[in-house]
């Protein structure tokens, strides 16, 4: 089934140059495991990370704020090349804010995605919002766009897809992989 997202939605994203990712319920499924011996487990979607690796070539920055932190965090987001990334933090409104001035950019030209309560703040100044089909009621009001995936079973993939095509770089990098362009 091919890509279709709403003509209002691709311009209300058409302009982005940096997306916030939560972690817990859009990147993973939400749930925590543990190991015999206490390690933390995640379980991370190949879909999703190639989707941030897709963003990260088109020129949009992939920025990472998370509640949490933990090993396996750290290992998959630095095999994703993700260089945005504030670890254990509750309050995601001044980590994005600060992310925002040191690349340079303002709320117009960013965008969310997030589950939870704690991520409200940051949907609701960016210009763009986005939640995974299994966030909380609170979040999917808020959103401009809810995905038709759960998190951590390709909704950040379609979150990058849609703004891949907002930003007129799908198709590029579509052919590309294909083959059919350098």
């Amino acid at each position: 089934m091919p890509l279709d997202f709403r003509a209002e939605t691709l311009l209300a994203a058409q302009d982005i140059r940096v997306a916030f990712f939560d972690v817990d319920g859009v990147l993973t499924d939400g749930g925590v495991y543990f190991s015999e011996h206490g390690e933390t487990l995640k379980r991370f979607g190949i879909l999703d990370g190639y989707g941030l690796k897709l963003l990260r070539e088109a020129g949009i920055v992939p920025a990472v704020i998370t509640g949490r932190d933990s090993k396996p965090l750290r290992i998959r987001l630095e095999a994703l090349g993700i260089q945005h990334v504030r670890y254990g933090t509750e309050h995601k409104l001044p980590a994005a804010e600060a992310m925002l001035a040191s690349l340079g950019f303002d709320w117009t030209q960013a965008a969310a995605i997030g589950d939870d309560w704690p991520d409200l703040p940051v949907l609701a100044r960016v210009a763009f919002a986005a939640a995974p089909a299994n966030a909380h009621v609170e979040v999917r009001a808020i959103a401009h766009h809810v995905t038709a995936a759960r998190g951590g079973e390709g909704a950040a993939r379609e979150f990058c897809d849609l703004l891949l095509t907002a930003g007129g770089h799908y198709r590029r990098l579509l052919d590309r992989a294909r083959g059919l362009a350098a």
